[in-house]
């Protein structure tokens, strides 16, 4: 990866205000992530990126090197609560269509293999489907929203 390419990396995420995103090609792993102060950090174990002119990084970001990625403080979990996850990068879909009602919100009880929404991943469309049984607690994701891969999309209190 240059580092024009970067930059417009870089650019493509704040634009689409997209908080964390990682990326693996071969050796290259870049992962960037905006925090509340806008920082990015990109790892590249295997591949050297040289240093970016400060021209060339947009305001607000400042990009580190070589960093390992920082853990992430996940809040306690309330016993019983699970987490349905995005397995892929894509946009997230409440309805099988535009106008239909939503495959599940806020006090529906579902069953392990129901499925919860739609993720759209270069024009196709997957359905995900909940792992556990259980009532929705929460919906963590607006519809139409892009989602990351490993992002929570619902909060399922098991039976």
């Amino acid at each position: 990866m240059n580092q024009k390419e970067l930059k417009e990396l870089i650019e493509f995420l704040i634009e689409k205000d997209i908080a964390e995103f990682e990326l693996e090609r071969g050796d290259v792993k870049v992962r960037i992530k905006r925090a509340s102060e806008h920082a990015v950090s990109i790892a590249t174990p295997h591949f050297a990126v040289p240093a970016a002119p400060a021209a060339a990084i947009p305001s607000g970001t400042a990009p580190v090197l070589n960093a390992p990625a920082a853990k992430e403080a996940a809040p306690p979990a309330e016993e019983g609560l699970h987490s349905v996850r995005s397995p892929i990068v894509g946009t997230f879909y409440e309805s099988p269509s535009p106008g239909s009602p939503p495959f599940v919100k806020a006090g529906d009880v579902v069953e392990a293999g129901q499925v919860l929404c739609i993720v759209e991943a270069m024009k196709l469309m997957n359905e995900i489907e909940s792992d556990v049984a259980g009532e929705i607690v929460k919906k963590l994701v607006a519809n139409g929203q892009p989602i990351e891969y490993g992002q929570e999309l619902f909060v399922i209190r098991r039976k």
